[in-house]
């Protein structure tokens, strides 16, 4: 249940564990998580509306 709560973390839905260690650089790394996560999700949403929406 890690991932799930760490994918809701990135994704604004849960608050942040306050007792996690906070380096700088785990902060970057979490920011890029963050952009993947939202970048999947706006290519499939554009699949979604490509496929179903403007089927020909």
């Amino acid at each position: 249940m890690g991932i799930l709560r760490q994918i809701a973390e990135y994704l604004y839905i849960r608050k942040k564990d306050p007792t996690a260690p906070q380096t700088k650089w785990m902060s970057y790394m979490h920011g890029i998580n963050r952009i993947s996560i939202f970048m999947f999700l706006a290519a499939l949403i554009f699949l979604f509306i490509k496929l179903v929406i403007l089927k020909k």
